[in-house]
């Protein structure tokens, strides 16, 4: 296991500066996801640190060594592709053993490795198959084992699933999952997806135009965003954000621009516009209308079976909550909602900062 630092990184492209003075700081063991919109920066900070990107100015520290000019075989890391790149003409045994004989490990050596990376990941029976032989998720698997036998002491994952069919993604996170909790190494992952994210992740690290905009642990970022983004972009179905405005003399309620309000669990100190950001689950439907509930139209609703997702409009914003129950609702009708007072976030009008929380 080894710790990762990144001290000042910047990276540019010409005059497109991509990376924007980042620093972050990886402990041993630790399993950190870095998750954001395409072209945000994530995988070109992945490729940095594995050498395959320099840096344009910054340092890369892995345990407390200076790697910034280090070749990739030199830094005592594994990375994982999306794509499996996998030799065809090889078997999933000589593919994972590859890198080995390259570098001059003994036959028996290799047999050895390669088999206890086969246990691990469930492919003993499938050492002598080439890749067309085998599914996505094993061709994965092979991949993956083709890092384990490296022994790194970090692994680098650059969204590894998004190739596979949802179920079969579901099924290959949990695997990864108790991949790290058997091996216990240092562990920094790439997705776009927030599923994976707050499932796999110790801490996640959000990132925006090159900037980190959050980290912390996933359920700390979904229950308070330091801002809108952060918010909206974790949890599904995402955060809904409502126009919102805090009047004089009324601090503990935010009014919306049809006069419905949502009351606040604690008085805030802002005065005027400002956006009110509520998670689907916190949004309940209700028999009677009163002064804290809001009213709306039901524009779709959508069972899944565990739960029923209910896309409603209000004014010209359209937002989604969620219910356990089985309800039986019509386009068109008009709804009452309640919203838990101690979930609400408000966040500025303009720069989405996060102004309270109401906890």
């Amino acid at each position: 296991m080894a710790t990762v630092s990144l001290r000042g990184v910047n990276k540019s492209f010409g005059r497109h500066q991509v990376i924007k003075d980042i620093s972050l700081d990886v402990e041993e063991g630790e399993f950190v996801v870095l998750i954001g919109p395409s072209g945000c920066g994530k995988s070109t900070l992945l490729r940095m640190i594995a050498g395959l990107e320099s840096i344009t100015t910054g340092e890369l520290l892995i345990d407390g060594k200076r790697m910034n000019d280090v070749p990739p075989r030199e830094r005592g890391i594994s990375m994982v592709f999306q794509s499996y790149a996998l030799y065809p003409h090889m078997t999933s045994e000589k593919n994972m053993s590859f890198s080995l004989r390259i570098a001059g490990v003994s036959e028996t050596d290799r047999k050895q490795k390669v088999q206890h990376a086969a246990d691990i990941l469930g492919l003993s029976s499938y050492l002598e198959r080439l890749p067309r032989q085998l599914s996505g998720g094993q061709r994965q698997r092979v991949a993956m084992g083709r890092a384990i036998v490296r022994e790194p002491s970090v692994f680098l994952f650059d969204e590894p699933l998004s190739n596979l069919d949802a179920k079969l993604r579901v099924k290959m996170r949990a695997e990864l999952k108790e991949l790290h909790q058997k091996l216990k190494t240092t562990t920094i992952y790439v997705t776009h997806d927030q599923v994976e994210a707050m499932t796999l992740a110790d801490r996640i690290v959000v990132l925006r135009d090159g900037v980190i905009e959050q980290m912390g642990a996933p359920l700390d970022l979904y229950d308070a965003p330091a801002n809108a983004f952060v918010g909206t972009f974790l949890g599904s179905p995402s955060m809904n954000l409502f126009d919102g405005e805090i009047r004089q003399g009324e601090p503990d309620a935010v009014y919306l621009p049809d006069g419905e309000r949502f009351p606040l669990s604690q008085r805030s100190e802002h005065r005027g516009q400002v956006q009110v950001g509520i998670r689907p689950e916190n949004l309940k439907l209700v028999a009677q209308s009163d002064p804290n509930t809001i009213t709306a139209e039901v524009v779709v609703v959508e069972p899944t079976g565990s739960i029923t997702e209910i896309v409603l409009r209000k004014g010209e914003r359209d937002f989604t909550i969620t219910s356990s129950e089985r309800l039986n609702l019509q386009a068109g009708e008009t709804v009452s909602l309640a919203a838990d007072a101690n979930a609400i976030q408000v966040f500025e009008a303009d720069d989405k900062l996060l102004l309270n929380e109401s906890a």
